[in-house]
Parts: C-alpha cells; structure tokens; sequence
C-alpha cells in the first residue's frame, strides 16, 4: 500500500495518507481561484481513515455555493492549506494535490465549475466535466 505526506510549505503541518484517493478532481470556482491563487484548484478526496495529521493548524471555514461548509485546515507559520472537510462528507478528507509536491500524482478525473474556467486551461484528458 502506497503511503503519502502532503506538507506546508515549512513542513510543520502533515497529513499522511495510506492508499489511493477515491476522487481527484479540479474546481475552477472563483472561491478556489482566490483560495489558491492559481486559476483552479486541484483536491484528492481520502477516505477519513486513510489520513493522519501532525502539527498544528488554524482553519478557516467558508459557505460554499449550495451552502454547505467547508473547514480548511492551513499552517499558522507560512499559510498553506494542508487539508480541508466539507459538511455533509465527514467520512472524507481533501488534500491539495499541490501539498503532495509529487509530480507522479495520479490525474484529475473531474473537472468542475467550469463555467469560471479560464479559456486557456485545458482540462485533463477524458475527465468528467460539470459546468
């Protein structure tokens, strides 16, 4: 079994994961925009048990566009998002794909939000796409 570390920038705050994520996708919201500052974000859904924290964090908690909360977990020394929960997904964790620093990780299979795509971006091959 695979075993991960996603990171912070300072390597304070971890999250490891054992096994693969069920879910891989990217999010052209504007609220990821902004929360990455990149034009989309990428995210990798474990389940719950798969993941292990270490380190402290502080969290900032957002209302999404149908209204469910999410509770993103980030380094209080340089700031980077290590992990986020979404209400209503409590059996699962997301974790930047960035985080992982891991070239080899696997590929978004969703593309979402992508009524706020920039037209430059192409989305990954064969992914399943919502507007």
């Amino acid at each position: 079994m695979s075993l991960r570390v996603a990171a912070c920038s300072c390597g304070q705050l971890q999250a490891q994961v054992e096994g693969e994520p069920f879910r891989i996708s990217i999010c052209h919201c504007l609220a990821c925009q902004r929360r990455t500052g990149s034009v989309f974000g990428a995210q990798a859904r474990f389940a719950r048990e798969q993941v292990r924290t270490t380190g402290c964090s502080n969290e900032y908690v957002r209302t999404g566009d149908e209204g469910t909360r999410i509770t993103f977990h980030f380094c209080p020394t340089c700031g980077a998002t290590v992990f986020y929960e979404s209400e209503g997904m409590e059996a699962s964790i997301a974790i930047p794909v960035g985080v992982f620093a891991d070239p080899g990780f696997p590929s978004p299979r969703f593309s979402v939000y992508e009524a706020c795509m920039h037209a430059w971006v192409i989305r990954p091959e064969g992914a399943e796409r919502m507007l």
